[in-house]
């Protein structure tokens, strides 16, 4: 079995994995999952003060999970260097305690080829959240990721454990009532 057929099986089955997104590494399972999405909001515990982000592999794939997607936005996930988180209103499709109260959610299409790959055999999106063990801890390498997280996971995904990378969280944008760009991080 390849390792791409073991990722997917993990995922299909409610389990979770310690990535390399493409931005930093992260801890993922299906995002239409809700028990796996539980388990990592308890592993993630008082860390996790931000909703956590949600990759899909495709501008295709981003209309299955939210309802609009302005033509504004569209433009700018096609031309952007860096990856991107929007803050979508009305999202379907996913598992409910990925949603804020008003069923938003922070939804990024990947540039990363592997995980596009995974998302793609899986057939539905993949949760990003940052495998820092701290609030301010953004793991770029595998070498950055604490023993803790490693050890909670169900698996440890072996694609760029030996690259030292640069990597930053993504830009997050959001638009206003106005259809107006409010970037939230940069």
């Amino acid at each position: 079995m390849s390792e791409l057929d073991h990722i997917v099986t993990i995922l299909k089955g409610g389990g979770n994995i310690l990535y390399p997104t493409d931005t930093i590494w992260g801890i993922g399972c299906d995002a239409t999952n809700f028990d796996a999405v539980e388990r990592i909001i308890n592993m993630k515990g008082n860390q996790l003060e931000q909703p956590m982000v949600i990759l899909v592999d495709s501008i295709e794939m981003l209309h299955r999970y939210v309802s609009e997607v302005h033509p504004r936005i569209e433009t700018l996930i096609f031309y952007h260097q860096r990856p991107l988180t929007v803050i979508y209103e009305q999202c379907r499709n996913l598992s409910p305690n990925l949603l804020d109260k008003r069923g938003a959610a922070a939804i990024r299409v990947t540039l990363d080829p592997f995980c596009r790959e995974v998302i793609s055999t899986l057939g539905r999106p993949l949760v990003a959240t940052n495998a820092g063990i701290t609030k301010m801890a953004f793991p770029s390498s595998f070498a950055e990721v604490d023993q803790e997280v490693i050890q909670k996971v169900d698996y440890v995904v072996h694609y760029k454990q030996d690259a030292v990378s640069e990597e930053y969280p993504s830009v997050i944008v959001k638009l206003t009532d106005k259809a107006e760009l409010d970037f939230i991080r940069t």
